[in-house]
């Protein structure tokens, strides 16, 4: 009986479905309330910013308005700004938040920075949460589609970190979705994406591979001029101090986890997590991107809707990179909206609601189970990628759409 139920879980209707993202949404809301009535002076009482990951992105921007925007990538000096932002007790340590980012991201951060440290942070919420509503509106062909969206654990994650995965989400989802009627102005978005490098891997190899020669050359073409742009800015020094930082993050920020490895997703931290060593931990890290990228460009070559292309590209990205963390996993809304209605219009296959289920909770348990020392993200990613891969196997392209026959 157990097994019956949670092969097809059919328990797991719209109507549950609609009453868990009614329950999550108003715990996020008392949640968030609570947190931000416990700081009022934007510190919480972990003695960290409110939104503490934004911290590096204003604090970036404050040392680029400043005339000195290669000192963003200087942990000294960027800290700071950090440090003399907020108004942090005598003794009291202000923690620090480093700079990973293409200096083109630059030019979003000054914009930022020219408004106080809180405005700042809910100006980049109002801002890019949009940005990411509009590519699930897009997906999501339901009356409720607002509450689903916002109900995703990972919206609770980015917001409560201030993190950037709403603006990564909305421009990956909007330029899959304009990848059919408008390449170019898919590729606009692809270029613009390469603010964080670490998620555009697979992007120039399924779009090679699947011969979007309009979209690549937009995609080069904006990822150029940002460069440019930034480059006429911020000098030729601030270029320097970004690959001279390289060095630094692979050996510390990444090889030593100083974030914790239950916060790094990747195959990579698990790896590390579990005491291996860090040669062991590429090997597999490489093992398991070449067998995800594989995986990925084989569905890209099949003759599939952009449903299922773009659930195996957002869930591939996440699999391929060492450095992903558990705000990252925003990006799972683009496969778990795209399946979900795959699913609804033609049949749910085996296991295919439960393993949806579990990746819809993965943001929100992924670091507490990884404090256990168990790294669960890397197996849910691998399992939603083999359903995307046994769906697309199932799938045959009729009149343009795509319909799946049970397994």
């Amino acid at each position: 009986m157990t097994f019956e139920f949670l092969k097809r879980a059919e328990w797991l209707d719209e109507d549950r479905v609609h009453g868990y993202s009614c329950i999550f949404l108003g715990l996020y809301l008392v949640v968030t309330v609570a947190w931000l009535a416990l700081s009022p002076t934007m510190i919480d009482p972990n003695g960290k910013p409110i939104g503490p990951d934004f911290m590096n992105v204003w604090s970036a921007g404050k040392l680029a308005l400043a005339g000195e925007p290669e000192a963003a990538f200087d942990y000294g000096r960027h800290y700071e700004v950090q440090r003399a932002a907020l108004p942090y007790g005598v003794g009291q340590e202000a923690p620090y938040f480093g700079w990973p980012y293409p200096p083109h991201f630059l030019l979003a951060a000054a914009l930022l920075a020219l408004l106080p440290y809180g405005a700042a942070l809910a100006a980049w919420m109002a801002v890019t949460l949009p940005v990411y509503l509009a590519a699930i509106r897009a997906i999501l062909p339901y009356r409720n589609w607002s509450l689903l969206a916002l109900a995703f654990p990972a919206v609770f994650v980015n917001f409560s970190h201030g993190q950037n995965g709403f603006l990564s989400t909305g421009l990956l989802g909007l330029g899959l979705l304009s990848l059919e009627r408008r390449p170019i102005l898919a590729g606009v978005f692809f270029g613009l994406l390469t603010y964080k490098p670490q998620l555009g891997v697979l992007l120039p190899l399924v779009l090679l591979v699947d011969r979007r020669w309009t979209t690549f050359v937009s995609a080069t073409a904006t990822a150029v001029a940002a460069a440019l742009v930034s480059y006429a800015v911020f000098g030729a020094e601030t270029w320097q101090a970004f690959f001279g930082s390289f060095e630094l993050t692979r050996t510390y920020v990444l090889e030593e986890g100083p974030t914790g490895w239950q916060k790094l997703q990747s195959a990579f931290a698990a790896m590390r997590m579990l005491g291996a060593g860090i040669e062991t931990a590429y090997a597999v890290q490489a093992a398991v991107s070449l067998f995800v990228a594989g995986a990925v460009l084989w569905i890209w070559r099949r003759p599939v809707g952009i449903p299922l292309k773009g659930a195996a590209l957002a869930t591939g990205s996440l699999l391929v990179t060492p450095y992903v963390l558990d705000y990252d996993l925003m990006l799972l809304a683009l496969p778990l909206a795209w399946l979900t209605v795959d699913g609804l219009r033609t049949q749910f296959l085996n296991w295919e609601r439960i393993t949806l289920f579990i990746v819809w909770l993965l943001p929100l348990l992924s670091r507490e189970i990884g404090m256990l020392g168990v790294p669960i993200a890397p197996a849910a990613l691998l399992l939603l990628l083999i359903l995307i891969l046994r769906r697309a196997t199932a799938s045959e392209v009729s009149s343009g759409h795509v319909s799946a026959q049970p397994a």
